[in-house]
C-alpha cells in the first residue's frame, strides 16, 4: 500500500488529484469554524450532554455539531437522500428503467431528483434542530427572522458539503461523499484521545481495560478489512460459440457475490430508529425543567401524562448502556442487513444475464433453478455478514460497560466507514496507476 502511495505521488495527474482532495478536506475543516452568529456557547454544551441524538449527528460532522457551525448538520441529508432514491429505484418501475436504459442522461436526472430530496430534507432537519434549540434558549435571538436566518444557514452548509462531495470526485480521487464522511470521523479521534489521557492523569483510567480495549479494536478492524473484501466466487461456465468457420471454446468465469452488501447503511438505519423516538419524546418531556423561564412560551410546549411516562420508560431502558436497548439494536441491524443485500443483489438479473450471454452455473440449468441457486448461496453468506454486523455494533457498548472505558469511543459505525473509505480510495489509486502503466505500454 505504501509503494502505492509512493509511485502515486510520483505521477502528475494522480499527484494533481491527491492534492485537491487534501485542499477540499483543509476548506471543510475551515467551515467547521465557521459558527453561528448569537448563540449562547454555555446552553448549547449543555444541551450536547444530555442529547444522545445530537451526540450520534455530531460524530459524523468532525466536530461541526459541538461547535455549532453553519455545517453542523453535516453531509446526512445528503446520506439518506441517496438511500431513499436508492431504494425507490427499486420500487418504482419508471425509476428503474432510468437507471438501467437511460445511460448517462437517466443517471444525470436520478442524481438532480437527490439534490432536490437534499434540499427537502435538510429544511426539515433544520428546522427542527433550529425549532427546538430556540425553545431551549440556544439563541439569544427569540424572533422568528433569527429562526429563519438559522434554517437558511444550516440548510446552505449541507448544500455546500453535497457540492464539496461532487467536487472531489470529479477533480480528485474516490467518492466525494465518503471522504467527506471520512475526515468527519477522523478528526475526532484525537479529541477522544485526549479525553482519555487527561482521565488517565487524574488517575481515574483502567489502563488494563484499555490495552484490552485497544487490542478488541485492533482485532475488529482486522476482521471489518476481511469481511469487507472477502466475496463468495461462484464459477460459471461459457458455452462454446461457432462464429463463422470457426469454433471458440467456452471460457470459465465466476460470479463474485460480495459477504457484506449492506456496508455501514443497516447500522445507521438501525441507530436512527432506536435513537430518534427517545429524542424527541425527551425534547417534549423534558422541555419545562430545560428551558429557561425567559424563555418559556405559556401552553406552547404543554404535553400529557402519559407522553411524560412513555419518555422516562424509554429513557430508562432504551438507553444506549442498557440490555434491551442493544438486543434491539442488535435485531434491528441484522433485520436492515437481510433487507438492503436484497435490494442492492438483483438475483434474478442476474440469472437473465447468464442466460443471454449463454453462460452456465455448472451442474445448474439456467432459468429459475440458477435463481434459486443463488439466492440460497446469497442467504447463506448474508446471515453471517448480519450477524457480524449485528455484533459489531453492540460490541463498543459491552466493551465500555465492562472494560470500564467510557472516554475512548471507537464506534462500530466509524470504523466500517473509514476502513472502507480508505479501502475504496487506494483500489482507484490502484486502478489509476494500472490505467497508466498500460497506455505506457501501447505508445511503446
Amino acid at each position: 500500500m505504501l509503494e502505492n502511495l509512493r509511485a502515486a505521488l510520483l505521477v502528475p495527474d494522480i499527484r494533481k488529484r491527491v492534492l485537491f482532495v487534501l485542499f477540499a478536506f483543509a476548506v471543510f475543516v475551515f467551515m467547521i469554524h465557521v459558527q453561528l452568529p448569537g448563540v449562547d456557547d454555555k446552553r448549547w454544551q449543555d444541551l450536547l450532554r444530555e442529547g444522545t441524538f445530537y451526540n450520534f449527528l455530531g460524530f459524523l460532522s468532525g466536530g461541526a455539531l459541538q461547535k455549532l457551525s453553519i455545517i453542523a448538520m453535516g453531509i446526512t441529508p445528503y446520506i439518506n437522500a441517496s438511500i431513499i432514491m436508492q431504494l425507490m429505484t427499486v420500487v418504482l418501475p419508471q425509476l428503474e428503467e432510468m437507471a438501467k436504459k437511460g445511460g448517462e442522461e437517466g443517471r444525470k436526472k436520478i442524481s438532480q431528483y437527490t439534490r432536490w430530496l437534499t434540499i427537502v430534507l435538510a429544511i426539515v432537519q433544520a428546522s427542527t434542530m433550529s425549532i427546538n434549540m430556540q425553545r431551549a434558549g440556544v439563541f439569544y435571538d427569540q424572533s422568528t427572522a433569527y429562526l429563519i436566518f438559522a434554517i437558511a444557514a444550516f440548510v446552505a452548509g449541507t448544500l455546500f458539503l453535497m457540492w464539496l462531495g461532487e467536487q472531489i470526485t470529479d477533480k480528485g480521487i474516490g467518492n466525494g461523499v465518503s471522504l467527506i464522511i471520512f475526515v468527519g470521523i477522523v478528526l475526532r479521534y484525537p479529541v477522544y484521545v485526549a479525553q482519555t489521557v487527561q482521565l488517565g492523569q487524574k488517575e481515574g483510567l483502567n489502563y488494563f481495560g484499555l490495552f484490552l480495549f485497544i487490542a478488541i479494536a485492533l482485532i475488529t478492524i482486522v476482521s471489518i478489512i476481511f469481511m469487507y473484501q472477502g466475496q463468495r466466487r461462484i464459477p460459471v461456465q461459457q458455452a462454446r460459440r461457432v462464429v463463422g468457420r470457426k469454433m471458440f471454446a467456452g471460457r470459465s468465469s465466476y460470479i463474485p457475490l460480495r459477504l457484506n452488501n449492506a456496508g455501514v447503511i443497516s447500522i445507521i438505519f438501525a441507530i436512527s430508529i432506536l435513537l430518534l423516538p427517545q429524542q424527541a419524546l425527551s425534547w417534549f418531556a423534558t422541555a419545562r425543567s430545560a428551558v429557561p423561564a425567559q424563555y418559556w412560551h405559556a401552553g406552547f410546549l404543554e404535553i400529557p401524562r402519559n407522553g411524560t411516562a412513555i419518555s422516562l420508560f424509554l429513557q430508562t431502558y432504551f438507553s444506549p448502556s442498557t440490555a434491551f436497548y442493544n438486543i434491539a439494536y442488535f435485531l434491528l441491524v441484522v433485520i436492515f442487513t437481510f433487507f438492503y443485500s436484497s435490494v442492492v443483489v438483483n438475483v434474478r438479473d442476474i440469472a437473465d444475464n447468464l442466460k443471454k450471454s449463454g453462460s452456465f452455473i455448472p451442474g445448474i440449468r439456467p432459468g429459475q433453478p440458477t435463481v434459486e441457486y443463488i439466492q440460497r448461496i446469497l442467504l447463506r453468506i448474508t446471515t453471517v455478514a448480519a450477524v457480524y454486523l449485528g455484533l459489531l455494533a453492540v460490541l463498543p457498548s459491552v466493551l465500555q460497560r465492562g472494560l470500564g472505558v467510557t472516554t475512548f469511543y471507537l464506534g462500530s459505525t466509524s470504523l466500517l466507514i473509514v476502513v472502507g473509505v480508505a479501502l475504496d480510495t487506494m483500489t482507484q489509486i490502484e486502478a489509476r496507476l494500472a490505467m497508466r502503466d498500460y497506455k505506457g505500454f501501447i505508445k511503446r
